[in-house]
């Protein structure tokens, strides 16, 4: 059988999620469902997400493993100066960099304690214990890149391809929206992918994994998957079976296995494309 040659594959992009509140079931994580839908948009997938608490020593070593990974990870949450917010020192510490004042985000921060005071009618005073206390969203590890705040201007920040936004979506969205965009548009569609599959019914897993095999050796670059439902609301108990990959492969690879399913005898309703 002739192998169709495939691009290389494209970078990795992962996803940390640092907060006991996620944990403890207090705050739902809205940002990887997001996240995979802008990474969509651009013909990207999401390869692997990790949620951490707000333990410091969890979160030095989950980011030590972002730093020397080489994939493009965004972090979410722990970037505040209160006393439960560590990702900022702890990416120092995963470093081995020392926490500065970044002068940008200075700039911004004061600015919008400036946007602040004027909003409430009061006098901007850069001294006072609590505005001082705000610089300190601005202290990043050496060499830090800072990611513009659409919403209130304090920044997140970028340390090669680990990039930390707040755990706010309103912030956190954008910024990673933006991330992308300035950073990765090379990335962009440069495999299309796409997903075929059909449901079977009366059938088990293990009696359909030979056949996944198999048509996994005989087209390189496709995936098999195989998603198991026992109450779904129309198709009841059922096997979601299919093929992704690039468009061109997929489709032969797609004939090979209903042709598979035929052969077994198997129940085959709809076919789903995506």
């Amino acid at each position: 059988m002739t192998q169709t040659s495939q691009p290389p594959e494209p970078r990795s992009i992962g996803l940390i999620i640092v907060g006991d509140e996620i944990l403890s079931g207090k705050r739902a994580d809205k940002h990887m469902p997001k996240l995979i839908e802008l990474l969509a948009a651009r013909g990207l997938q999401l390869a692997w997400a990790e949620y951490v608490g707000d333990q410091p020593a969890r979160i030095t070593a989950t980011l030590g493993r972002a730093f020397a990974g080489g994939d493009v990870v965004f972090s979410c949450g722990g970037i505040g100066a209160t006393p439960d917010d560590h990702t900022r020192q702890c990416a120092a510490q995963a470093l081995g960099l020392p926490l500065e004042l970044h002068p940008q985000a200075e700039a911004l921060i004061r600015e919008r304690m400036q946007d602040v005071a004027r909003e409430q009618g009061l006098a901007y005073e850069p001294d006072r214990a609590d505005n001082i206390h705000r610089l300190n969203m601005g202290v990043f590890p050496r060499g830090a890149a800072i990611i513009p705040n659409p919403y209130n201007k304090i920044p997140g920040f970028s340390v090669g391809d680990v990039h930390f936004v707040p755990g706010f979506p309103v912030m956190a969205w954008p910024m990673m929206e933006w991330v992308l965009d300035r950073h990765y548009r090379e990335l962009f569609h440069r495999r299309p992918c796409v997903e075929k599959s059909v449901i079977v019914f009366g059938s088990m897993e293990a009696t359909l994994t030979p056949l996944m095999e198999q048509v996994e050796r005989d087209h390189p670059g496709v995936k098999v998957f195989s998603l198991p439902s026992v109450d779904h609301p129309e198709y009841g108990r059922h096997i979601d079976l299919g093929v992704k990959g690039d468009p061109a492969v997929v489709e032969p690879a797609y004939r090979q296995l209903v042709a598979g399913l035929q052969a077994l005898g198997v129940k085959l309703g709809p076919e789903l494309v995506r």
